[in-house]
């Protein structure tokens, strides 16, 4: 029996357990997924061998110390720093990233993007952008204060603080900060995000499960939003892909993962 765990502080509302025990169940595939709630991302590797796992999610806050405690990055984490799965392999922690392609996946009925806006500055911000990019979109991140930009401005976003930030139009907009995951902020001040979502055709939010007050604002403006639902089965299908080792069918995975939303 294979044990599977996600890592984050908060964790208790994940839906990841749900989801890849509805997998391993149906499909009869040995295996258990759990809830791990962990404090420090330096102590990721530790927790991780200690409790025998064969691999894991990674959600906020720990996706960048996940990054640094793996013994091997491949893919697409290689390119921004961020890793949301991590794989024992043979005693050594790999790592990857399935954000960003979850992402797109959970965008795909949005038309004619071209131009997008990142609310926030960390792993989910990081993978997103460059995703972004190669699709040849223009990137633009906002964040608080200016001391997590340098990794966009390398990549070759624009940048902004919430002090330089002039409100442009937009095609999509998406908070990656935990704004409204478990109080009722907004992820700039309110009328800044007004004035955002007054100049953009859609919205989007990391965030899954409830209707945060930033897409309540986006709502009552009637604007077209999607929570963080579908990104979750995405990212969910291409981690359990690697969780069994390609031993499932693509679809098969999306299919049980479908089901246990309705759970």
């Amino acid at each position: 029996m294979q044990l599977f765990s996600i890592f984050g502080d908060p964790v208790s509302h994940s839906r990841s357990p749900l989801m890849h025990n509805s997998v391993f169940k149906n499909l009869n595939y040995k295996a258990c997924y759990t809830r791990t709630h962990l404090l420090e991302g330096e102590k990721l590797k530790e927790t991780f061998f200690a409790l025998k796992l064969s691999g894991a999610n990674v959600t906020v806050p720990h996706k960048e110390a996940a990054f640094n405690a793996c013994d091997e990055v491949r893919g697409f984490a290689q390119k921004v720093g961020v890793v949301n799965t991590l794989i024992n392999e043979n005693g050594k922690l790999i790592g990857y990233n399935t954000d960003a392609d979850g992402f797109m996946f959970s965008i795909e009925e949005f038309k004619n993007i071209k131009k997008v806006l990142i609310i926030g500055a960390g792993g989910t911000a990081k993978a997103l952008a460059q995703r972004f990019l190669e699709e040849s979109l223009d990137v633009n991140v906002l964040n608080r204060s200016a001391g997590r930009l340098e990794f966009f401005n390398e990549i070759g976003c624009n940048t902004f603080t919430w002090e330089d930030f002039q409100v442009q139009q937009f095609d999509l907009v998406v908070n990656t900060t935990s704004a409204g995951l478990s109080d009722n902020n907004l992820p700039a001040p309110q009328k800044m995000i007004e004035n955002i979502l007054e100049n953009t055709c859609y919205v989007a939010d990391a965030i899954y499960g409830k209707l945060t007050p930033f897409l309540q604002l986006a709502k009552q403006k009637q604007l077209p939003h999607k929570d963080g639902a579908d990104m979750l089965l995405g990212q969910g299908v291409l981690a359990n892909e690697l969780f069994t080792n390609y031993q499932l069918k693509k679809e098969d995975i999306k299919e049980q993962m479908e089901k246990s939303f309705l759970y």
